[in-house]
């Protein structure tokens, strides 16, 4: 049985008010029992409204759990999805500093960062995917749990937003020239994360569902079955998932990356 409008109504003030406090809350799956993914899709989707009409603008989407030797460690076994807002996103070139102190329990997820020039629709293949993007770049995402100790079910990351913190976004690289070059490229680079110097984990493309291109294949159908969701279109920034395992974070840390086998910037952020 799924939420009537005034149980989505009273979540999304829950997911909110947490969110703008700096603060923690129950999982909504542990109030609300018969609380489903489709739940959870309606509460984000009334959380980004609220969050548009008070002055924030949707600029693109994150994809989280696409790395599947996660899911064990997270009790996740399912992709999901959030907004990503202008106030939330950021370019960054070479080393920079960045704030983390308004997010609770914050981890870093190094991820390949998609810009598209076309739209996406879910009948489309990888192939036909890559053909609508515009710029590739590496980047930090840093997620958040509203939920104490990161322990949650899927639903409750889709209602709040994905668990999207922010996204550190580095130089942007042209997809252009020689189509099977970049497809091959984004189906066999490697990541290496560092913090402080040290080596912490390595990850591959193929964890992320097999690559990029192929997390947002996968968006673009789960798009497609929500009705109040809206398709990819030209202009936004997509960011694909976790290539690693991701990490907790600290003010004073500065995490780091090697890219191999993709023409796209290494991240260094420091935390404060």
């Amino acid at each position: 049985m799924s939420l009537c409008s005034s149980q989505t109504r009273m979540f999304a003030d829950e997911v909110l008010a947490a969110y703008r406090a700096g603060r923690q809350i129950a999982p909504l799956t542990r109030l609300e029992p018969t609380f489903s993914v489709a739940d959870g899709e309606r509460v984000g989707h009334e959380v980004a409204r609220r969050r548009v009409a008070a002055g924030e603008t949707a600029i693109g989407r994150k994809i989280g759990f696409t790395n599947r030797t996660i899911w064990e460690e997270y009790g996740v076994y399912s992709p999901i999805w959030g907004p990503v807002y202008d106030t939330t996103f950021h370019d960054v070139a070479g080393p920079a500093r960045a704030s983390i102190g308004h997010l609770v329990e914050p981890r870093i997820e190094p991820e390949i960062v998609l810009g598209f020039r076309a739209p996406v629709t879910a009948d489309m293949d990888e192939r036909a995917i890559l053909a609508s993007v515009g710029w590739v770049a590496h980047g930090f995402e840093i997620v958040q749990s509203l939920f104490p100790g990161w322990v949650f079910q899927g639903a409750d990351c889709q209602a709040a937003f994905g668990l999207h913190g922010a996204l550190h976004c580095g130089p942007r690289t042209p997809v252009d020239g020689d189509s099977e070059a970049w497809m091959a490229a984004l189906t066999g680079f490697a990541v290496a994360l560092y913090r402080d110097g040290e080596r912490v984990d390595r990850g591959i493309a193929a964890n992320v569902l097999d690559g990029p291109l192929s997390a947002v294949r996968h968006l673009a159908g789960v798009l497609a079955a929500d009705p109040q969701a809206i398709p990819i279109a030209a202009g936004e920034i997509i960011t694909t998932g976790t290539v690693t395992r991701a990490f907790p974070i600290a003010a004073g840390e500065t995490w780091s990356t090697e890219v191999e086998g993709l023409d796209v910037q290494p991240m260094r952020l420091t935390f404060v």
